[in-house]
């Protein structure tokens, strides 16, 4: 990722630093990070422990900026680097500067791996983990050296563990709102038959986890097809559906993939409602010869609002990326990403309320809020580590004249079933 002129210093030394921990995990070198670390007092009080001197804070990001969501990493990374730029020109936290740390993995997990080992030793949280495979090699890892991680993945698997906060809803809930919104708002009745196409792995398997028992709620039947990460040609999985005479379609993938299922779809004639998750479309699709079919056929399900809603923190927002970084799309990532590191500052804040920055206490500090809310979206409850912070879900749709390429199509609401559904898995 090149900076543009706008960029600054620091970022060029953080963009460096990622490129040389890329070049580090190719040749297999690695260290072992200290869990241990050592903690002292500050000379202001604060108690401070990895990653946190008397006048730096120090976050750290594992991203792919070379690999299937480069896209989504290259946004996520600018927006937390855009928060902790605004963050400094205020004074920072607790009376000191905050930087993160960026390290690309490609979505390969044992890069992942090594990364993580670099890096965890002198960080005191991460506000950036891409990808559901790279999360489930870590979790132990990360509970372990309680490093307080906001992943951008969204598997249930990951619920339930002190230093890990999967933000908004997870998969399954997304595709019970899916399956609700099919039902609404699209003819969908009892014995009808949807298709769900979903990636191997936590994200697919959670999203199916939620579209089958919200289909057996309704009455309708859920046919799967599973694919891998590097399939972008679903023309074998049409014509599977076009066979099962699907009503709908529902995917859990990349926006390759979304883009390949619509278009080919459309080209058949298998022109039925499909619904997404927020992974799986990315405004870059309104400019490939599938964009006519998406704007017809697609919707999107998210815990975020499209970016181009009008609440205001997301039009402040949305105003300061452009004139940061005018060359880049403003896409689901920056979101996504600028709205953990704001939910991520008011952690560190009210850590060093209480006097102490180790790493323990701002997992202690994030664990003690029940209704977050940056204004951004939906308030979040980080107190029940086993459950989602959100449960709430928007529906979006795709618009090329939209920023993002997509505008709400209903706001912020639970599906019905979710509490029960929920309650089921305790």
């Amino acid at each position: 990722m090149k900076p543009t002129h706008h960029t600054a210093p620091r970022t060029r030394t953080l963009l460096a630093t990622a490129l040389a921990a890329l070049l580090l995990a190719g040749t297999g070198c690695s260290s072992k990070a200290d869990s241990s670390g050592s903690t002292g007092d500050g000379a202001d009080g604060v108690k401070t422990g990895p990653g946190v001197t008397d006048k730096v804070i120090r976050l750290g990001a594992l991203t792919d900026l070379t690999g299937p969501y480069a896209t989504l990493g290259k946004s996520i990374v600018q927006a937390q680097q855009m928060w902790a730029d605004e963050v400094n020109a205020r004074g920072g936290i607790c009376d000191r500067r905050i930087e993160i740390v960026v390290k690309d993995h490609g979505y390969d997990v044992q890069k992942a791996v090594t990364a993580y080992a670099d890096l965890s030793a002198d960080v005191v949280a991460l506000p950036q983990v891409i990808g559901s495979p790279v999360m489930a090699a870590l979790l132990d890892d990360i509970e372990r050296d309680a490093l307080l991680t906001f992943p951008q993945a969204w598997a249930a698997s990951l619920l339930d563990r002190d230093a890990v906060q999967v933000l908004g809803t997870t998969y399954d809930i997304d595709m019970i709102a899916a399956v609700d919104f099919l039902t609404r708002t699209k003819g969908l009745a009892k014995g009808d038959t949807i298709g769900h196409v979903y990636f191997e792995g936590d994200y697919g398997a959670n999203a199916l986890e939620g579209s089958q028992w919200a289909a057996k709620k309704a009455g309708v039947k859920v046919v799967g097809q599973k694919i891998k990460a590097t399939d972008t040609d679903l023309s074998a999985q049409v014509s599977a559906l076009r066979k099962e005479g699907v009503k709908a379609i529902l995917i859990s993938a990349g926006p390759a993939q979304t883009a390949s299922l619509v278009g080919v779809a459309a080209s058949r004639g298998l022109k039925v409602p499909v619904v997404s998750s927020a992974p799986g479309y990315a405004p870059q699709l309104m400019k490939t010869p599938a964009a006519p079919a998406l704007t017809a056929m697609l919707n999107v399900v998210s815990a975020a609002p499209a970016v181009s809603s009008d609440l205001p923190g997301v039009r402040k927002m949305v105003a300061s990326y452009q004139k940061k970084y005018p060359d880049s799309l403003v896409d689901s990532g920056v979101l996504s990403g600028y709205n953990a590191a704001r939910l991520m500052g008011t952690d560190l804040e009210k850590a060093c309320e209480k006097g102490s920055l180790t790493r323990e206490d701002v997992v202690k500090a994030h664990r003690s809020q029940s209704k977050v809310d940056v204004g951004l979206g939906t308030a979040q409850n980080f107190s029940d580590k086993a459950q989602p912070a959100s449960t709430s879900t928007y529906v979006h749709k795709p618009d090329a004249k939209a920023v993002g390429a997509a505008v709400n199509l209903e706001d912020a609401h639970s599906a019905p079933g979710v509490e029960e559904y929920l309650a089921s898995r305790k």
